[in-house]
């Protein structure tokens, strides 16, 4: 099993409403096929460091990380939530799964899917606040 996860907060100037529209979003990108379990709400840390929300979701292993990675309804989800974080911390994730090249393998699948959609790569790049652990 590989735990990904995110702690992101909004810009200033997302309303409520956005706010919700964005949550409705990523839970419903939880929801696809390859995700076993998922967490979508409030992020329990230390608010200073602007986090305000959270995103777990449990994937079975790289063949379906790579179906979630490129599930339509994920790939269509992002531009609705993108243009609203002002900081997004991906990572850390886990995983049972003991191969020591695991993170590397991981790493090189999101290298190909910036690749593959450089839209999406210049999206990400709009976040004033990125950080990769």
């Amino acid at each position: 099993m590989i735990v990904h996860q995110l702690r992101f907060g909004f810009r200033e100037g997302t309303t409520e409403e956005q706010k919700a529209d964005v949550l409705a979003v990523l839970r419903r990108t939880a929801a696809i096929e390859s995700v076993s379990f998922s967490v979508v709400g409030q992020h329990l840390g230390d608010p200073a460091a602007g986090y305000e929300y959270g995103y777990c979701v449990g994937i079975e292993d790289l063949s379906a990380l790579e179906r979630y990675m490129h599930d339509p309804i994920h790939l269509a989800g992002d531009p609705e939530i993108i243009p609203h974080l002002a900081r997004i911390a991906i990572g850390p994730d886990a995983s049972d799964d003991l191969d020591p090249e695991l993170g590397a393998k991981i790493m090189a699948m999101h290298e190909r899917k910036l690749a593959m959609y450089p839209e999406w790569a210049r999206l990400m790049e709009t976040i004033p606040e990125v950080s990769i652990a």
